[in-house]
């Protein structure tokens, strides 16, 4: 899905969370589940869109009325086959203070 899918779904209410993964610290990707399964957000090639910073997804997703949840997975997490829907999630406050 794409960030027009995504903004479409979130007003109509069919995303159930939205998630802000990241990857090894080095950047983050976005996640929507709708009914249990997990759609990661394409930008405009169809690519994974890949974000620098929870700043850089606040001002991706200033039009989404859906909050996300920062997502922080790690090599250990990794090791031990736990996947990011076990990961810790933080609730973000969607504007920044």
């Amino acid at each position: 899905m794409n960030l027009q899918e995504l903004n479409a779904y979130a007003i109509a209410g069919k995303i159930d969370e939205l998630n802000l993964i990241s990857m090894e610290g080095v950047f983050y990707v976005l996640e929507a589940r709708m009914h249990g399964a997990a759609h990661p957000v394409l930008d405009a090639h169809g690519e994974t869109l890949q974000l620098r910073s929870v700043e850089h997804a606040r001002e991706v997703l200033h039009a989404c009325p859906k909050p996300f949840n920062v997502v922080y997975t790690s090599a250990h997490d990794e090791m031990c086959g736990t996947s990011a829907e076990e990961s810790p999630k933080l609730p973000s406050a969607f504007r920044s203070a």
